[in-house]
């Protein structure tokens, strides 16, 4: 099993891959990196991640990186797991360019929204700390919610209810 990573060891695996990879794209952090980045964890187990557009040696890069740097990488984004916001890509937030490659934290609403649905204990305080630092606002991640859950039916791992019921007593108790 490989290390935890904290900030510098993402830091690090944003660096080396954009030296890596032979043509220009975007990579979305999102989960605990973006978490750690942030301040709110100190660590995160997996480095979450969504390229798109996606750099030309890409997979080539990983597959030696995560070995390299002692890292866990994974393909993961809030879309894989709830329907996908409108507007998501204008609202994640540049973090920083290497090379060619401009790495960004994925949506911060599309993050809180699939937290909430997973409702563990270190998602809710990741998406309190959203809050507390002003990434979301309750009102507009309700109006979010109402956008998606026509979508939810698309989901059937989802109990539509539960997760409605968790983004009603999340934004209640945080407005």
């Amino acid at each position: 099993m490989r290390s935890e990573s904290d900030n510098e060891r993402i830091e690090s695996f944003m660096a080396a891959l954009g030296k890596r990879v032979q043509s220009a794209g975007a990579v979305y952090l999102t989960g605990g990196a973006t978490a750690v980045l942030h301040g709110w964890r100190t660590s995160t187990i997996d480095i979450d991640l969504k390229p798109n557009p996606e750099p030309a040696g890409f997979f080539e890069a990983l597959a030696t990186l995560k070995d390299e740097l002692d890292v866990n990488v994974e393909l993961a984004s809030p879309d894989d797991f709830i329907p996908q916001l409108p507007g998501w890509r204008e609202r994640s937030l540049f973090i920083v360019r290497h090379g060619a490659v401009e790495f960004f934290h994925y949506d911060p609403y599309s993050q809180a929204l699939a937290k909430l649905q997973r409702r563990h204990d270190r998602d809710l305080a990741d998406v309190r700390s959203m809050v507390q630092s002003g990434l979301i606002r309750p009102t507009k991640l309700r109006e979010f919610f109402a956008l998606i859950e026509p979508q939810i039916i698309r989901y059937p791992a989802i109990d539509a209810a539960s997760f409605r019921a968790a983004v009603i007593e999340f934004c209640d108790a945080n407005e």
